[in-house]
């Protein structure tokens, strides 16, 4: 995962983060990789970062942040 060790989030965006994520993975079909679940959160906390602090779009973004991921 790359170094976020810079960022701070407090605890309700953090919570605001989680259900993005969540929500993001349950889109995902079976079985869902690691790798997949890296991108999305990697996203999203770029995203929450840089000052987004909607649900729906740090899903958004990180849904297609790992269509446009390389593959491995």
């Amino acid at each position: 995962m790359k170094n976020f060790s810079n960022a701070e989030f407090s605890p309700e965006v953090i919570a605001l983060m989680t259900t993005a994520l969540e929500a993001a993975v349950a889109t995902l079909p079976e079985p869902v990789h690691s790798s997949h679940v890296t991108v999305l959160a990697e996203s999203i906390l770029r995203t929450a970062n840089a000052g987004e602090r909607d649900v729906a779009s740090l899903q958004r973004i990180a849904l297609l942040e790992l269509q446009l991921a390389p593959r491995h």
